[in-house]
C-alpha cells in the first residue's frame, strides 16, 4: 500500500471520529470570545450534566487540595479560571473521543497518556517560570496534553504498519516523527493538525500539534507556545516519563532555548516538581471515567 492510501484511510478514520459534544464546542466558543464572563460559562455548563459533574470533580479534586467541599458550579467555574474550565472541557471530550487504543498495536495507550500529561506539565512549568501570562497557562497544558494526539489513529488504522515504524526508528536511532515520514510519507504531527482542524479546537493547540517537531519551519504568531512543547516533549522522552514511541528524540537546537530566553538548567531545575504536577493532573484524565 503506497502513502496516498495510507493516508485516505486514516484521513477516513479522522472524518468518522464523533464529532466533539455541542456543548464542548459552546464552551470553546465562548472562551475564545473577549470578556468573557464565568456567567456565560454557568450558562453553558449548567445545562450538561456531564459537563457540570466533570467541573465540580476537578474543583474537589486533589488537584486543587481544597478543605471544604465546593457544591456551587457558579463558584467552581469562578474558582477554575475560564481557561482551565475550557480545557477540562476539551482535553476531556478529546480523551473520551480518542483515547484509545487497539489492544495488539504500538502503543500502550497508558504509558502514552503519561508521557503526553508529562510534556502539558512540563511546557506549563517553564511557561510559569518565563513568567507567561497566568491567563495563557493553560494553553500551554492542553498544547503539551494534545501534542501526539495523531498517534492515535495511525495506531489504529495502520498496527502493522506502525509497529514497523517503531521497529525503523530504533533500528535507525531516529525519531519516531522522522520514521514515520520515511516509512508512511507522513507524520503523527500531519494527522493530529487534521484531527485539529477538524475539531477547530484553537489555533494556538494546533500549530503546537503540527509544528512540535518542525519548529524552524514555524515563524507564526504562537512560536513561544511551539517551543514550549518541543522542548518539553524532548525532556519527557530523555526523561522517559511514559512512553509514546520516541527513543531517539531529536535534541532541540540552542536557538530554540534562546529563543525563549531558557537553558537546560532551567529543566533541571522543575524535574522535582514534574512528577507531582503529573501526579496531581491525572485528574484531566481520571474525570472522564
Amino acid at each position: 500500500m503506497n502513502a496516498s492510501q495510507d493516508l485516505q484511510r486514516v484521513q477516513t478514520y479522522i472524518a468518522r471520529m464523533p464529532a466533539l459534544p455541542v456543548t464542548v464546542t459552546k464552551v470553546i466558543e465562548i472562551c475564545n470570545r473577549p470578556g468573557t464572563s464565568p456567567i456565560d460559562l454557568n450558562r453553558v455548563i449548567s445545562v450538561d450534566p456531564v459537563l457540570m459533574a466533570r467541573v465540580m470533580k476537578l474543583i474537589n479534586s486533589a488537584y486543587y487540595g481544597l478543605g471544604a467541599k465546593v457544591t456551587s458550579l457558579s463558584r467552581a467555574i469562578i474558582m477554575l479560571g475560564i481557561n482551565t474550565v475550557k480545557n477540562l472541557a476539551l482535553s476531556t471530550a478529546v480523551v473520551g473521543a480518542i483515547g484509545k487504543g487497539e489492544a495488539s498495536s504500538a502503543l500502550n495507550m497508558q504509558g502514552f497518556w503519561r508521557h503526553s500529561l508529562g510534556v502539558g506539565v512540563t511546557a506549563k512549568l517553564i511557561a510559569k517560570r518565563r513568567a507567561v501570562d497566568p491567563r495563557l497557562i493553560e494553553e500551554y497544558f492542553i498544547a503539551g496534553l494534545l501534542h501526539d494526539i495523531g498517534k492515535i489513529p495511525i495506531n489504529n488504522v495502520l498496527k502493522d504498519r506502525y509497529v514497523t515504524v517503531f521497529s525503523r526508528a530504533d533500528r535507525e536511532h531516529i525519531g519516531l516523527a522522522e520514521a514515520e515520514q520515511r516509512e508512511l510519507g507522513f507524520s503523527h504531527a500531519d494527522v493530529g493538525r487534521l484531527i485539529g482542524e477538524t475539531w477547530n479546537i484553537g489555533s494556538a493547540a494546533i500549530d503546537s500539534i503540527g509544528f512540535h517537531h518542525a519548529v524552524a519551519n514555524y515563524a507564526e504568531e504562537h512560536r513561544d507556545l511551539v517551543l514550549t512543547v518541543h522542548i518539553a516533549n524532548y525532556f519527557m522522552n530523555i526523561a522517559e516519563v511514559g512512553f509514546a514511541g520516541d527513543r531517539f528524540p531529536a535534541r532541540p537546537e540552542e536557538a530554540s532555548y534562546n529563543a525563549l530566553g531558557i537553558d537546560l538548567g532551567l529543566l533541571d531545575d522543575i524535574e522535582a516538581e514534574v512528577d507531582a504536577e503529573i501526579a496531581k493532573a491525572e485528574v484531566f484524565l481520571k474525570v472522564v471515567e
